[in-house]
């Protein structure tokens, strides 16, 4: 299913394109660099609710028109929403960037980055809260916020100390610097750097293979990874007989173990 060739609203817009099991979420406001407005937001968290609740989904893979993956948040249009407290998108849906607030769900399956060009601020943010990054060699990234007047909320104070060192965010957090896609490898910000014409094939490649393994295992392995990460590895290890308990009985571990010995490839179904 290809996503709509209508002409870009100048409030931008988020298009979603499914290619057998993955979901391309695309951010569509080149014109602006993809700076987020209000819509573009509901609409993101809109497709991520998608990616989750639909079982014919399994890996999402977020990526931008343009030369930019986006300069952030558009702040004449999203001012008004920080001064006053009032959310971006209504409870109940999927958190983009999967921060565990009060009344939004946080998201279980799978999400790539491609990310290129102007990187900076929420584009950071939403990369470092999904779970696989893929770069292009031209990335500039920017935390700016502190240049503004205000802190980023959206997760990097937690995760770039987490991923880097409380150091190493704070370089960035305090001065606001522009910094590369090679500094970005170095702090663990992104896991690929390729040429830019090859950041989303890589991409798509990368969630392909993920898109091929046994679906409950994948998103079992995932939370259990980031339940490691926020809650500690003796809280994960807790889960670790249940877990495999309940894989065990799957149908896709039946599945698994079939075309391990009949050598050929798992045919998964989720179940």
């Amino acid at each position: 299913m290809n996503p709509d060739d209508t002409p870009t609203p100048p409030e931008g817009r988020i298009r979603c394109e499914t290619r057998g099991a993955l979901l391309l979420i695309q951010i569509d406001r080149p014109a602006k660099r993809n700076g987020f407005t209000p819509r573009m937001y509901r609409e993101l968290a809109e497709a991520y609710t998608r990616l989750d609740d639909d079982p014919a989904l399994r890996v999402g893979v977020l990526h931008a028109a343009g030369e930019h993956f986006t300069a952030g948040l558009d702040l004449p249009t999203i001012a008004p929403f920080m001064r006053s407290g009032q959310r971006l998108v209504p409870a109940g849906l999927v958190d983009p960037l999967n921060l565990g607030h009060d009344g939004y769900r946080r998201r279980a399956k799978p999400m790539v980055v491609a990310v290129r060009g102007i990187t900076y601020t929420l584009g950071i943010e939403l990369m470092l809260a999904a779970d696989i990054v893929v770069a292009a060699e031209d990335c500039r990234f920017s935390q700016l916020e502190v240049a503004r007047g205000i802190m980023a909320t959206g997760g990097a104070t937690l995760r770039m100390a987490e991923r880097a060192g409380m150091g190493n965010a704070l370089l960035h957090l305090l001065t606001g610097d522009v910094f590369g896609a090679a500094e970005a490898l170095r702090l663990n910000f992104v896991q690929k750097v390729v040429q830019p014409a090859q950041t989303l094939p890589e991409a798509l490649r990368i969630a392909e293979q993920i898109a091929a393994q046994a679906p409950l295992a994948v998103v079992a392995t995932r939370l259990n990874v980031l339940k490691g990460v926020e809650q500690g590895p003796q809280a994960a290890a807790q889960d670790f007989t249940a877990t495999q308990q309940r894989l065990s009985g799957s149908e896709d571990a039946a599945e698994g173990l079939r075309s391990f010995v009949e050598r050929r490839p798992a045919r998964f179904a989720g179940r």
